[in-house]
């Protein structure tokens, strides 16, 4: 299984950065369904490397996340460019999880009105994290 990539050095925040694609995992550390979700949802992966699989426990950086009303565990934020492609609670099968983004790498990009309400930008967290 792949490793999720951990962002803790600035070559890792520059290169998920460059990547079009992004998929985060909205979780919490001590939440056992996100524990027994994390293998397979870094497993997926290998399977879309064109995306960069991101970890984010919601705790640890609490002061990005608190901003999002993330009430339910898994909850997924997948982002293309600078629109987020989808953003919300999934059951944790992992079949979901790709069906999605096969879904959504097939369809192109149509930008939506703003719906108002406040949604995470991964690039804005990545660029928080940069030293």
């Amino acid at each position: 299984m792949p490793p999720l990539t951990p962002l803790d050095t600035p070559a890792a925040i520059a290169d998920a950065l460059d990547r079009e694609w992004l998929v985060a995992c909205l979780c919490a550390q001590w939440c056992g369904t996100c524990r027994d979700y994390q293998a397979g949802f870094a497993a997926l992966q290998a399977q879309f490397p064109q995306a960069q699989f991101l970890w984010i426990d919601i705790e640890t950086h609490a002061d990005w996340a608190d901003d999002f009303d993330i009430e339910d565990f898994p909850t997924l934020l997948i982002q293309q460019g600078d629109a987020i492609r989808f953003f919300g609670p999934m059951l944790p099968y992992h079949s979901h999880l790709e069906r999605a983004l096969r879904q959504l790498l097939d369809t192109p990009l149509h930008r939506p009105a703003d719906a108002g309400t406040a949604r995470p930008d991964l690039r804005d967290f990545l660029r928080r994290l940069s030293p």
